[in-house]
């Protein structure tokens, strides 16, 4: 299990961006991490994956564990080692390498030869386009055939828990619904534990057990995927839908920041 046990992050030493966040992303399923723009979602995966560093943060306060060993303190290539990968907002491919070549840098962490070429046939099982496009430049793929290789990239490390990053960002809903079905099935077939951060909260909360709502740096709702589907309150502000279940019209969105009962 993931957890994180009251969390504070701050950059440069005086910007406070999370402020005592917990959560956990039990073995085997899908937790969802809901919130506007700058809620701090991404924020969080940065913590759990050790890469705060880069950007001038740190943990000042609680600590990050995968099955009771501590995380927090660790460089990112320590923590893909133990288990933990994240995929990246926005489709980071190498651009100038093979969409194989993507697939072997992915197995940094992976010493035995066999093991990678296994893990790269698995990946093209998954991904049964990238088998085809195996020696095309990443840079010329499409976005959907970009994200299903850098989720196909991150499995090459056998990760027990992997982070997504909105991954429906900028691609046709088809291909949004394809990948996330992708997602589920890992879950299902792998047993893989996966923490996806979403805007897009109706796609999010259709696979995942388990969701939080994070609102400036602090989670103020958490629960299963189907009580927060029927929430009133995730209606009005993530799902667009008034108590009738109908969708609000964009004048009624004033009320967003008028009321947030969960704050109050």
């Amino acid at each position: 299990m993931l957890a994180l046990n009251n969390i504070e992050v701050v950059y440069d030493g005086v910007i406070l961006v999370l402020r005592g966040v917990s959560l956990t992303a039990e073995e085997g399923r899908i937790t969802t991490l809901l919130g506007a723009n700058g809620a701090g979602k991404t924020t969080t995966l940065k913590a759990i994956s050790g890469l705060l560093h880069a950007e001038r943060g740190e943990v000042t306060k609680g600590s990050v564990e995968l099955d009771g060993v501590r995380l927090d303190r660790l460089q990112p290539h320590e923590v893909v080692k133990r288990g933990i990968v994240q995929v990246f907002e926005g489709r980071r491919t190498f651009e100038n390498l093979t969409v194989e070549e993507n697939l072997v840098a992915g197995a940094h962490t992976r010493h035995d030869l066999g093991e990678i070429r296994a893990g790269i046939e698995r990946t093209y099982a998954t991904f049964p386009v990238l088998k085809e496009r195996r020696q095309h430049i990443a840079g010329y793929l499409s976005g959907g055939e970009q994200q299903m290789l850098v989720i196909g990239r991150a499995l090459m490390s056998n990760p027990k828990v992997i982070l997504l990053d909105e991954p429906s960002l900028g691609l046709a809903p088809m291909i949004v619904e394809e990948i996330f079905g992708v997602v589920r099935r890992l879950k299902e077939e792998q047993k893989l534990t996966v923490l996806l951060v979403e805007q897009n909260a109706a796609l999010a909360l259709a696979i995942a057990d388990h969701g939080y709502v994070m609102e400036n740096g602090r989670i103020v709702l958490e629960g299963p995927a189907e009580a927060l589907r029927q929430n009133s309150d995730i209606k009005e502000f993530y799902l667009g839908l008034n108590e009738s279940g109908t969708r609000k019209s964009y004048r009624d969105t004033k009320h967003y920041r008028r009321r947030k009962r969960w704050l109050s």
